[in-house]
């Protein structure tokens, strides 16, 4: 059962919301998260491995949240590790940014206590709801001193992830996440047992201090802009006069794009945008190796590539780094840390 104020080691849960907690709004209706957190806790009809308590942070479907709600959620796991008696903290989330929110964590995570991040691809009301089975192991994993030193995962149909390079790979499987570059960081049984293999690089060296909430007036505009087949400078120009000061661009293959795009990228750079370039291609390097409006011609033209890290973490890392007021050189020097296999 949970626990308002625990005297002992415990698990903290934080719930936001997604998938785990959602329920047909009516007779045939869409689902939308609705239950609490004791709710969601209250399902797992068995023991969890840990004494767990519960806090709500809010209840939304995590295609909602804007990156201010991100934060929320890091001030509430810092919160919740200020106590001594907490092992580690689990946050349920939706799976359709849960890579996102994970990795903006973990780019503040100085603690070596786990954070474990979990959803469900079934609603809480579905026949057969995966939420419960999730959430038991990410407790027993958050609370496994196996997991210490770890930094943030993401626990998930029983395979434990590291944060940097996770994506959700499919729409509807229950094991809908993925990590073909970083790789897996354990497992955790049906019962608990937890499997460690490998600890991130990194884990216990946040790479900035937690930016604070509601300072949406100095919060820069950082879009996402994609290259494809006939592909002009359109969307990245309107992007411009709205004001962005960061630009991640999607590339194809290694990281290419177009004569228009590269052109316009290096006017952008020039004005003091700071344009990163990833790939729409599930797995590899940003590797700048070709000409005529291809990647080495975007990185002439002042591109940062983005290493291994994918258009969401990518542009994650680029809005932490310009909220923070980090000079382009040193942007340029967290990519090319970040975006590398670990040691």
């Amino acid at each position: 059962m949970t626990v308002a104020d625990l005297v002992g080691p415990h698990v903290v849960l934080l719930a936001t919301g997604g998938t785990i907690s959602s329920r047909a709004s009516g007779a045939g209706g869409a689902a939308v998260a609705s239950d609490t957190g004791e709710q969601v806790f209250a399902s797992l009809g068995v023991p969890a491995a840990h004494p767990v308590r519960v806090v709500d942070v809010f209840r939304k479907g995590s295609y909602l949240l804007t990156v201010d709600d991100m934060i929320a959620i890091c001030v509430r796991i810092r919160q919740a590790l200020a106590d001594p008696q907490v092992l580690g903290v689990v946050v349920t989330h939706g799976t359709d940014t849960m890579e996102e929110t994970a990795y903006l964590v973990d780019l503040i995570h100085d603690d070596p206590r786990p954070v474990v991040f979990t959803g469900a691809q079934q609603a809480a009301d579905a026949e057969a709801p995966d939420g419960p089975g999730n959430l038991s192991r990410a407790i027993a994993v958050a609370g496994s001193p196996q997991a210490r030193g770890s930094g943030v995962l993401l626990a998930f149909a029983g395979t434990i992830f590291p944060a940097a390079g996770v994506r959700k790979s499919h729409t509807t499987r229950l094991d809908a996440f993925a990590n073909p570059d970083f790789g897996t960081a354990g497992s955790v049984s049906d019962s608990g047992d937890v499997t460690m293999h490998r600890t991130m690089r990194g884990a216990l060296h946040g790479l900035a201090p937690l930016p604070l909430p509601g300072q949406d007036a100095g919060s820069p505009r950082v879009d996402l802009i994609a290259a494809y087949p006939g592909a002009d400078s359109t969307l990245l120009r309107a992007s411009l006069h709205a004001g962005a000061a960061g630009l991640v661009l999607q590339g194809t293959g290694t990281g290419n794009a177009n004569r228009e795009l590269c052109r316009d990228v290096a006017d952008a750079t020039a004005a003091g945008v700071v344009v990163v370039t990833s790939t729409r291609v599930d797995a590899g390097a940003v590797v700048p190796r070709y000409g005529d409006g291809g990647g080495e011609d975007l990185r002439a033209a002042g591109a940062i590539p983005s290493g291994l890290l994918r258009p969401s973490q990518s542009l994650v890392l680029l809005s932490l780094l310009l909220r923070l007021d980090t000079p382009m050189a040193r942007i340029a020097e967290a990519f090319a840390h970040r975006g590398t296999l670990p040691d």
